[in-house]
Formats: structure tokens, C-alpha cells, sequence
């Protein structure tokens, strides 16, 4: 099975991303799971914070036995064994073991490495003739070469990594057997790479992984294993979906924009901050929001969260706030507030920085080099990745 292409329940082609209307923020609101199951979606942007902040709301509980079920079918959202889905000590202990790793500093270290695998894709894209395929070309392979370089792993293994995520972030798309057998898969191959790093070092990030929990003991072999993949996936989802889907807006309705990105670095660091911000990874199609269930009664905006309940965090509609954020997209407007992007609290995004180098170097390079960048077809024709957890071009015809 593959992904499938997009088709709009009444018949009608999907909409970009960034012309979705997000509900206006609110108090929590009941509503129930794709599996019937109720909860409590949280909006406003103080409240999302408090969601993924407060110690009362957790991951782990999600998956604790008599717990309701959140998922139709599972996937590797759903491992307990991941770093998201385990809370407290035995957290902090696991992430203490990588965070050093993912520090702004270390990844700024990487910076050469991204942009060199940025440049070798814009001169394949230039040396393969316009028009092209810019997400065969540039968008899909970007993230999942840059993880392949940092892990030192061998450009054979680029299809089966961009496979196994696709089948790894699923809602829909594929069977539960299907993604059960491309996880398997993922975690022989994960559990190998972490075996043959520990025996073989080398000036890799899967290298350093082990010998920080070598050197700490903080992680087991299995939790070892589930971090390299979970890297592959972060390094891999926000990076593909956010970068295609803001060439999107970009070739699509702010050309002034597309511009000032290729002629100023900086413009483009400002730009990616709010092209994380304003532009949504998916359209809550498979979900509300980010989950948490509750330890304890709480009280979230002014309405009190019954213990045992489910919590979902809607990230998107909480970076539209307008008592925080103004209407609108301006992608050079300072960003007063973080956005709710890549989470908050102690299950904050590792990669978050990494993804951001990648988004600000991608979209400046690809602008530096091809200032006349333009879509060969309406927005209205554009196929997209459906069935997963997020919601991006699947392919993107340019030319120039």
C-alpha cells in the first residue's frame, strides 16, 4: 500500500495547510477520540502550555493498563519503551543521556554538514532541468540524508528510512499489520546500528548516544534502540511537512517573501519561526491534539479535568491565539511568544533545533539559487500525503 492521495470527504480537492481556518481559542471543550473515546481539547495558548507542562498530565498513563484507547491503530507514538511515553525520574534520567547532544551549541557544530547536503540537492534539482519535482527533489530526501550524515549511516538506506517513518507515523494510511511489520524492521535495524556503534565507534551522533549511556546508565539497549528511531522520526516528519508545505505558501501567495528569504540569511531565520508557528503540520484530521491523561484532578482555563481523563493539546489552534499572536501570516514579524510547535514542558522536542537549521538553510539555499521559483499548477491540483499524522505535499511540480 502506499500513501494515499488526497481527496477531500466531499469530493473536492484539499486546501493548502495554511488557508485552514482554525477554531476560535476557547475553554476546554468535550469531544471524543476517532476511537470513541472522550476528551478534553484544550486551545487557548496558556492553557496548551499548561497541558504539557503540568506534572498532573502525563504520556505514560495513556498506555497503563484499564487505560481507554487513543488510537484506532497503533503506531510508534503508541511504544511505551519511546521517550515519549515514559514521565518523571526514569524520564529525565533517559533524556539527560541524549539532551547534551541536541544542545543550540552542538547542533550549531552540524551547520556545515546541513548545508552541504542542502547545496548537492539544489545542484541536483538545477542539474535535472525545470520543471521538477521539488519535493522528490529537495523537500523528501533533505531530512532523512541530514540523519543519515549525522548517523553515519550509508545512502542505501535513505528508501527504507523514508519508508519505515511513513509507516511508523500512520493513522490511516496503512494496515495495522503492515505497520507492525515495518517496525519490526525499524527495530532490527535500529538495534544493529546501536550494537555495531558500540563495538565500532565512530564521530557519529548513534556513537555518542551510546557512549553517553555507556558513560551514565541511563538507557537501555531497547530504550537505545527506540531513540535512535525516534531521532530518524523527528529528524525526518517536521522537517519534510513544514519545509514542502511552506514552499507551498511561499510560491503560492508571498512572493515578496520568497525573495527577501533568498537575498538575507537572517530573513530566513525569521521566516522559518514563523512558518513553524503559522503553518500547521497537519489538519487534526487523526486527532485533536497532543495527548495527556490526567493523575489527578485539575483545573485547566477555569474547568475542572476529572482524574483518569484524556487531555489533548491542540498546539495548532493555540499558535493562532490572538490574545497572543497578531491575525495573519507576516513571516519577518519578531516572535514575542514560542510557539506550541515542537511541544513544551519535559517532552519538548530534542530535535527542535536541529529542524530549524534545516528549515532556514533549505528555504534560504533553495531561494538563493532559484529567485524565480514558481508553481506549474494550482494549489487545487496538488497531491498530498494523507493517512499519516501529518499532512504535506506529496509531490510539488516547479518550475523556473
Amino acid at each position: 500500500m502506499t500513501v494515499e492521495q488526497s481527496q477531500a470527504p466531499a469530493g473536492g480537492p484539499l486546501i493548502p495547510l495554511h488557508c485552514l481556518r482554525h477554531a476560535e481559542p476557547g475553554p476546554p471543550r468535550l469531544a471524543a477520540l476517532p476511537t470513541g473515546t472522550p476528551v478534553w481539547v484544550v486551545t487557548r495558548h496558556a492553557d496548551v502550555r499548561q497541558a504539557l507542562t503540568d506534572p498532573r498530565l502525563d504520556r505514560a498513563s495513556l498506555y497503563a493498563p484499564g487505560a481507554p484507547p487513543v488510537t484506532v491503530i497503533p503506531n510508534i507514538l503508541d511504544a511505551p519503551d519511546t521517550l515519549l511515553n515514559i514521565d518523571g525520574p526514569e524520564h529525565q534520567a533517559l533524556r539527560r543521556t541524549v539532551q547534551r547532544a541536541f544542545t543550540p551549541r552542538a547542533i550549531e557544530r552540524w551547520r556545515p554538514w546541513v548545508a552541504s547536503v542542502v547545496e548537492d540537492l539544489i545542484d541536483g534539482l538545477a542539474a535535472s532541468g525545470s520543471p521538477a519535482d521539488v519535493v522528490a527533489a529537495f523537500s523528501r530526501p533533505l531530512p532523512v540524508q541530514v540523519i543519515c550524515r549525522l548517523m553515519g549511516l550509508d545512502h542505501n538506506e535513505l528508501t527504507k528510512l523514508a519508508d519505515w517513518s511513513e509507516h511508523a507515523l500512520s493513522a490511516t494510511a496503512y494496515t495495522a499489520e503492515e505497520i507492525q511489520q515495518a517496525m519490526q524492521e525499524f527495530g532490527a535495524f535500529g538495534y544493529q546500528l546501536v550494537l555495531e556503534r558500540r563495538k565500532n565507534p565512530g564521530d557519529d551522533l548513534v556513537s555518542s548516544l551510546v557512549l553517553a549511556a555507556d558513560e551514565t546508565g541511563g538507557a537501555s539497549e531497547i530504550q537505545l534502540t527506540m531513540l535512535v528511531i525516534g531521532l530518524v522520526l523527528a529528524g525526518h516528519e517536521t522537517t519534510m511537512t513544514t519545509l514542502g508545505n511552506a514552499i507551498v505558501y511561499l510560491l503560492d501567495e508571498d512572493r515578496e517573501a520568497w525573495a527577501r528569504i533568498g537575498a538575507d540569511q537572517e530573513a530566513a531565520v525569521q521566516a522559518t519561526e514563523q512558518a513553524l508557528r503559522t503553518i500547521p503540520l497537519g489538519d487534526n484530521l487523526t486527532g485533536p491534539g497532543l495527548l495527556r491523561r490526567a493523575n489527578a484532578d485539575l483545573e485547566i482555563g477555569g474547568v475542572t479535568i476529572p482524574a483518569g481523563s484524556i487531555v489533548a493539546a491542540d498546539a495548532g489552534t493555540a499558535n493562532h491565539d490572538p490574545e497572543v499572536y497578531p491575525p495573519g501570516i507576516d513571516l519577518f514579524a519578531p516572535l514575542g511568544t514560542p510557539s506550541l510547535t515542537f511541544g513544551a514542558g519535559p517532552h519538548h522536542c530534542l530535535g527542535a533545533w536541529l529542524a530549524r537549521m534545516e528549515l532556514e538553510l533549505g528555504l534560504h539555499g533553495l531561494a538563493r539559487r532559484f529567485p524565480e521559483l514558481r508553481l506549474t499548477e494550482p494549489t487545487t491540483d496538488i497531491s498530498w500525503r494523507t493517512g499519516l499524522m501529518t499532512r504535506s505535499p506529496l509531490s510539488l511540480q516547479v518550475a523556473w
